[in-house]
């Protein structure tokens, strides 16, 4: 059994437009769901998963997530700094010296359920370092709860991975939880870029791969997917 990685990067560097009043004052990952901020459902799962450092990437209102990570003890914490915003892949490509050779990276405007095992525990297990240089969680996009886009992907029994075609409904969404080797940024450009570039080059060489979450999953992009995620969150909490 792979053992779990022990660093991991969360993706909090966002403006936050979509959730717009809420984030006029406070940076999205420090949105408040059921109670509890959202970087911290986020930390809290890799706690969990016996991850010891997390590296944030910040920019908008990063002194504020600072202030309040500060009094949280059960976890590293490093802060990656971003004076221009440097998007998913150049956020993790500048952070790459605080990380180690494989690490998660996971948003910090998603919540999940875990099904039968914990997600990140399924990802470690299906992670082979030797063949692959990412595994990235895929979420039905017809449970997706807070999510209103045509899905990314399409999937194969192998876990092969092809792109949404263009004007079709693809059947899963990128969940926003991976797991990655730094090989994967070998010659990655400087500056800003997307993930998808690097997802792209991966998939074409046959080592990037996925997974599908098997528990509930919630995107808390907009203030309509905020309250989806409270409402269906607090149903859970009543069924239990």
């Amino acid at each position: 059994m792979n053992r779990a990685p022990h660093s991991a990067m969360v993706l909090a560097a966002g403006l936050g437009l979509r959730m717009r009043p809420l984030t006029d004052e406070r940076p999205k990952p420090l949105v408040s769901v059921c109670g509890r901020p959202l970087v911290d459902h986020v930390l809290d799962r890799l706690v969990a998963a016996g991850v010891r450092r997390a590296v944030l990437n910040l920019h908008y209102k990063g002194e504020m997530i600072e202030r309040h990570l500060g009094g949280r003890h059960d976890i590293e914490i490093r802060f990656s700094h971003e004076d221009l915003l440097l998007d998913t892949g150049g956020g993790v490509r500048h952070a790459l010296t605080l990380l180690d050779d494989i690490f998660f990276v996971i948003n910090s405007d998603v919540i999940w359920l875990d099904g039968k095992a914990a997600a990140l525990e399924r990802l470690t297990r299906a992670f082979d370092p030797e063949k692959l240089d990412a595994r990235l969680l895929l979420q039905r996009t017809t449970r997706a709860v807070g999510y209103e886009g045509p899905g990314d992907f399409m999937l194969d029994p192998a876990g092969n991975l092809r792109r949404r075609p263009e004007r079709e409904i693809a059947p899963y969404l990128f969940a926003g939880i991976q797991i990655l080797h730094r090989r994967l940024f070998d010659e990655a450009p400087e500056g800003a870029f997307s993930l998808n570039l690097l997802w792209d080059r991966a998939i074409a060489a046959g080592r990037a791969k996925a997974i599908v979450h098997d528990g509930e999953w919630f995107h808390v992009g907009t203030r309509s997917g905020l309250a989806a995620t409270e409402a269906r969150l607090d149903t859970r909490r009543i069924e239990r």
